[in-house]
């Protein structure tokens, strides 16, 4: 049917999959924003990118969704999956009657999804056979693990243009300093984060401390007096908005702080910094120690993740104060802290 005189035709459906953690929505925004200029997007995800949704990709639709093979442990009790809620969900991606449906992980389990999709196209990354249930099949980026040149290489595909987030410039001098992660064997040692903040204050910069529920006790028997627990993504995103630069582990909190126009810095781990470096050209990490069962995600095989533990306060300070100098180029008074 040939659209009304005046009226704008209508886009293409589009189903994305990326059913994982807020650092890997946060990869995936650049290429949400620039496909929902010409596509209607729908966005199968975990239900925070509901908390994502209007803040930076307002145009796209969320089915909110936890795939039962998603948690760290545990997740391949079949028995205990939702069934019903899978075959209901794959029920209503149907309905949709999409165009396209793709994803940027070299996931079968994803692949077996957007064929379930019933898209008139399926777009992926193979793996280990899964090309049977794509009907257009990329080859991995070479030389890096980093999601981004995934979804670069879809866009290129598309005709679309991905645009990174740039320096906010804040207006506030102030440093969040972040100490929780989604799993303790991300975590740097909680007290050489207090060591940190302390000299980072005997060098007169305001420093704001976050975390996660878990650490809020260590904090206060340190003797912090104002510590943020966000208790939600929305909570997360306004006190990042308040902040010049972030320090922290390597996160979703620190990924979107890049969204947010922050410098950050990362202490990984587990993981290698080419493979989840926030998307901000001003982005600066310092690499864990090496392992040879890097990278080992969460699952790690010592009683300690020693590729943190073996990190010293010196290491760290080092690289930590030339990327704070490299970016306060004014320093907050201690009471904007307390500023609404």
């Amino acid at each position: 049917m040939n659209p009304v005189a005046g009226e704008q035709p209508l886009k293409p459906k589009m189903l994305v999959l990326e059913l994982w953690g807020l650092g890997d929505l946060a990869i995936a925004t650049p290429f949400l924003q620039s496909a929902s200029e010409k596509f209607q997007v729908t966005l199968l995800a975990k239900p925070h990118a509901l908390e994502l949704q209007p803040e930076f990709w307002p145009g796209v639709k969320v089915i909110p969704f936890t795939a039962p093979w998603t948690p760290f442990r545990k997740k391949y009790r079949l028995l205990s999956w939702p069934w019903k809620k899978l075959f209901r969900l794959v029920r209503d991606l149907r309905d949709e009657h999409f165009d396209l449906a793709l994803s940027a992980r070299w996931d079968p389990r994803d692949h077996v999804i957007l064929n379930l999709a019933g898209a008139k196209q399926q777009w992926g990354f193979p793996r280990v056979g899964s090309h049977f249930f794509l009907s257009r099949a990329f080859r991995r980026p070479e030389g890096t693990a980093h999601r981004f040149p995934s979804w670069k290489k879809i866009a290129q595909e598309l005709g679309l243009v991905l645009q990174l987030p740039k320096n906010a410039v804040a207006s506030s001098g102030i440093i969040l300093v972040h100490t929780g992660a989604s799993h303790v064997a991300k975590v740097w040692p909680l007290d050489r984060f207090h060591r940190l903040v302390e000299k980072l204050r005997q060098l007169n910069h305001a420093v704001r401390v976050l975390c996660d529920p878990s650490q809020r006790e260590s904090w206060i028997r340190h003797g912090e007096k104002e510590i943020v627990v966000p208790s939600s993504v929305s909570e997360l995103l306004l006190e990042l908005k308040r902040g010049g630069l972030f320090i922290g582990n390597d996160s979703g909190s620190g990924h979107l702080a890049a969204l947010c126009g922050l410098p950050t810095f990362t202490i990984f781990g587990s993981q290698f910094a080419e493979a989840f470096l926030p998307l901000h050209p001003q982005a600066d990490f310092l690499e864990g120690k090496p392992c040879p069962y890097k990278p080992c995600h969460e699952s790690c095989r010592f009683p300690a993740p020693y590729c943190l533990t073996d990190l010293t306060d010196t290491e760290v300070w080092e690289k930590v104060e030339s990327f704070v100098k490299k970016h306060c180029s004014k320093q907050a008074a201690p009471e904007i802290l307390s500023r609404p």
